[in-house]
């Protein structure tokens, strides 16, 4: 504990929030068809694989809270060394990848835009375009980002699905985000899946107490107690390839997937809000846009530590 504690502090000197350096309109003068080619890149990708929008709202989450929203999750390094590669992410998609991709080489094929928009911009607004076509809500995004130059495996500090409430608050609260931005962000599980490495200990050998015993019978169904690494379940398999808050209306019934889930509902400091987003849907969707925007402010790097790279996947 007091080994996160420290690290955290380190993140937060070294990747300060820098919220005044981004503009909703950043790229008006310089790439104005800027959002209409991301989203449509990010409906081709959806329409070729359907986990590519929580892949792609995972992916954004990821790099945010490890070296600050400059997509250094996305470089490649070619002596392995790079933060996709440490085990926090090995889970991460190919999808989310691929989105981004994609959507770079729509915003460069652009003359007006060639080399001018940064990869994490880019992830930003394909973030909330993945939820925005699945149904949830839309939110202006900041941009004026520069990516990072730098990816390392020891540098990736994140959530663990067996953390205590909390454990998750120091971790989210470390940059800037409250309490109600934590519910409300974990709200992004109401689409996704999970390996069943992430819940066998809690249907195996006895079901967690706090999960519902018929949610654990049938997830046995599909997670056999001798791991298989290509089964999975889905995060909310009531509307699981939709973005609404039937993730909430799971808490209450026990059935949250993961532990870190369903200890938002049992704990009576978020159970509150637990409630409120599962009997109206739009104070979810406004906390969840708010929380969205905090994210994406956190160590934005500017020309003094950062770049725009021409490959997404490699510095310059």
């Amino acid at each position: 504990m007091k080994m996160i504690q420290i690290i955290l502090s380190v993140i937060l000197v070294l990747y300060p929030y820098r919220a005044a350096s981004l503009s909703t309109n950043y790229y008006a003068n310089i790439c104005p068809n800027l959002e209409n080619l991301v989203r449509g890149a990010v409906q081709q990708q959806m329409a070729q694989s359907p986990i590519t929008a929580p892949a792609t709202l995972r992916l954004f989450f990821h790099d945010c809270f490890v070296n600050g929203c400059d997509a250094s999750v996305l470089i490649i390094n070619p002596n392995g060394d790079d933060e996709w590669r440490h085990p926090d992410d090995f889970t991460l998609k190919p999808d989310g990848f691929f989105t981004v991709l994609r959507a770079k080489a729509a915003v460069d094929a652009d003359p007006r835009c060639t080399n001018k928009v940064s990869c994490a911009d880019i992830l930003a607004l394909a973030a909330r375009d993945s939820v925005v076509l699945s149904g949830g809500p839309s939110w202006p995004v900041e941009l004026g980002r520069y990516d990072g130059k730098v990816s390392t495996r020891n540098s990736v500090v994140l959530p663990h699905p067996d953390y205590s409430l909390d454990k998750l608050y120091q971790m989210f609260s470390a940059f800037g985000l409250d309490q109600t931005d934590l519910v409300a962000l974990s709200g992004g599980h109401t689409f996704g899946a999970a390996s069943c490495a992430f819940i066998n200990s809690r249907i195996y050998p006895t079901t967690d107490q706090t999960m519902n015993p018929q949610f654990a019978n049938q997830l046995r169904g599909t997670c056999p107690a001798v791991l298989n690494p290509n089964n999975f379940v889905f995060l909310d398999a009531t509307t699981f390839a939709a973005f609404d808050n039937a993730y909430y209306w799971n808490l209450q019934q026990g059935k949250g997937l993961l532990a870190s889930d369903q200890i938002l509902y049992n704990d009576p400091r978020t159970q509150g809000t637990v409630n409120l987003f599962a009997s109206n849907q739009g104070a979810f969707f406004q906390a969840f846009t708010n929380a969205m925007i905090k994210l994406g402010r956190i160590g934005v790097k500017t020309t003094l530590d950062g770049e725009i790279r021409r490959d997404c996947r490699v510095p310059n």
